[in-house]
């Protein structure tokens, strides 16, 4: 396959650039493996999928997403932080690998220095749903309901340290009120008692709770970001409902092993921009509840830092401990 080299700067930029630089923004020639650290089929496998089809069109290579799935995602971190940075490895970063669980556990990488920001796929709220046998259906009578009986109403999650888990430690500072978690292993497990009516409620992502709203089996009192998603028009974000600047959202974006060039990230960073506008992929990304992706390197590299800050603060305030 012919070799090809992509190099930045004026038009009539010297052939003899530093071959550092040449070799800095040079796409792979083989095959691309994107970790998942999540099993098949749920919404970071699914958006790796998407994003990675058309980056092999692209590329004119194989893109496979591989899946080492454990540990809310960390399993799969640790491993491509350990990866060189030729750009053959990449990684479907996660919200959980990348700004929780890093404020809760001591792990084998540093979340911020052993990554190289390439670009934000997308950010999804968080659904608070209920099954159809709830009394509180609303935000305001949840939280009466919370306050009546202190500590027994419960929240499902999809496991300790989770997008979900934090999102119900936020609301529960915020709406000074105590409640049960409990924690499963997956939303899949969480939503069938939560139909079943073993748990009551649930911060779970939009992706894995739309199907369950739109068949009616769940019921979707709030949103978690500030503005509402296309997907879900009619349900007012916990902003509209008495929380103000609520925001506990699921992200993804793709990133590379601290070792990789940021000129390789930036050439890479322009691809999956271009990928990110097609309308296929644009209405698979808003099937799975997933908006506002892409721009530059720089952007999603203060995203994920801002992110880390936040959370850190609501890890502290909640005094959250997981297992390690």
């Amino acid at each position: 396959m012919q070799r090809r080299t992509f190099v930045t700067g004026a038009a009539g930029l010297a052939a003899s650039v530093a071959l550092p630089m040449a070799r800095a923004q040079q796409l792979p020639t083989g095959p691309v493996r994107i970790i998942v650290g999540f099993a098949p089929g749920g919404g970071t496998d699914i958006l790796a999928r998407v994003i990675g089809q058309k980056l092999a069109d692209m590329w004119k290579t194989q893109v496979i997403v591989e899946n080492k799935a454990g540990a809310s995602g960390t399993i799969a971190s640790d491993y491509v932080a350990k990866q060189p940075g030729d750009g053959t490895v990449l990684h479907m970063a996660h919200i959980n690998s990348h700004a929780l669980m890093p404020n809760l556990q001591k792990l084998g990488y540093d979340a911020e220095k052993d990554f190289q920001p390439i670009a934000l796929v997308g950010v999804t709220p968080n659904l608070l749903i209920c099954g159809q046998m709830q009394p509180a259906k609303t935000v305001k009578d949840l939280v009466a309901l919370c306050k009546a009986e202190p500590g027994k109403i419960s929240f499902g999650s999809a496991g300790p340290g989770s997008a979900q888990h934090l999102a119900l430690e936020m609301f529960m500072l915020q709406a000074g009120v105590k409640a049960i978690h409990v924690p499963y292993k997956g939303s899949g497990p969480m939503l069938t008692d939560l139909i079943g009516g073993q748990v009551q409620y649930s911060f779970d992502t939009m992706t894995a709770a739309t199907p369950h709203v739109k068949n009616g089996k769940a019921i979707a009192i709030a949103q978690t970001r500030q503005k509402r998603a296309s997907g879900h028009p009619n349900v007012p974000t916990m902003s509209e409902s008495g929380f103000p600047g609520f925001e506990a959202t699921t992200w993804y974006g793709l990133v590379g092993p601290g070792k990789m060039p940021v000129g390789l990230a930036r050439r890479m960073n322009e691809d999956v921009n271009k990928a990110l506008v097609m309308p296929d992929v644009v209405e698979k990304l808003e099937a799975s509840g997933a908006e506002d992706g892409g721009g530059s390197v720089d952007k999603f590299r203060e995203f994920m830092h801002v992110e880390q800050v936040k959370w850190a603060k609501v890890i502290k305030e909640a005094n959250v401990k997981v297992d390690a």
